[in-house]
């Protein structure tokens, strides 16, 4: 999945007005992962761009998830530059963890950055909400979610998908349903000149979403997009959440 900011590029969030109670501890934990694996775990992944190394796509495709493989009908090997890399066989609990694991790979620079803002923006007052385990848990099965909606939308591909988008697309529909009067101050080229302006959430968060629609980018998981974003809409829905008056009312008890 390419930067959840892709299809969006010229509307990019920078902060919202929207002060969290507490430390988001769990955003942080998840930032802190994705920049561990992508710098210490992932070998040899590009920084600016360009092909990843034969041990990196070695690593993807032995790790990422495949959608032909949730149908058994994978090739047995897959070229990874220079090299026939074995495609693995998986059981579904196996194929499951692939899908979260996958969320927190990312293929260059640009890629994670992208994605890790939007988590730092929106995170916070989801995880606020929702108090810190059950954020973690729904950020968890957001990755699942819009993994299966990648995949199943792709039946009989042969290319891995990694990125956190899926994930942080769920945090997004969480924070549209919560928190659509909220500000968020945007980056916008007018007349060349690169401009701060300060939209409702429901402007910002709904128009990327149908960005993906409208305007699908090459390479870009836009399926995993939307249906991580209808997910942590959905989701968040059943949990309980309602839109939240301007000034956000914080609610007396503490969430865990």
């Amino acid at each position: 999945m390419k930067p959840i900011l892709a299809p969006v590029i010229s509307l990019i969030p920078i902060s919202d007005v929207n002060p969290a109670r507490r430390t988001p501890i769990i955003t942080l934990v998840l930032l802190g992962l994705n920049v561990v694996v992508f710098f210490l775990v992932q070998p040899g992944a590009p920084l600016l761009g360009g092909f990843p190394s034969p041990a990196e796509e070695r690593f993807i495709i032995e790790t990422a998830p495949i959608p032909c493989q949730f149908e058994d009908e994978c090739p047995a090997t897959l070229r990874a530059r220079t090299e026939a890399v074995e495609v693995p066989e998986r059981t579904l609990p196996e194929l499951v963890f692939s899908l979260i694991f996958s969320a927190f790979l990312h293929g260059n620079l640009l890629h994670i950055g992208g994605n890790m803002l939007f988590l730092w923006i929106f995170g916070n007052n989801v995880e606020d909400w929702l108090g810190h385990t059950k954020y973690l848990l729904f950020y968890l099965a957001a990755a699942i979610g819009s993994g299966f909606a990648q995949v199943l939308t792709n039946l009989g591909s042969d290319i891995p998908a990694i990125g956190a988008s899926g994930a942080v697309a769920g945090i997004l529909g969480a924070y549209f349903v919560l928190y659509p009067r909220a500000k968020v101050n945007v980056l916008v080229p007018i007349i060349f000149i690169w401009t701060v302006l300060q939209l409702s959430a429901f402007i910002v968060l709904g128009l990327w979403f149908l960005y993906q629609f409208l305007i699908p980018q090459p390479g870009v998981a836009w399926q995993a997009h939307a249906g991580g974003f209808v997910f942590g809409a959905i989701a968040i829905l059943l949990l309980g959440g309602r839109p939240h008056p301007k000034r956000p009312v914080w609610q007396n008890e503490w969430r865990y």
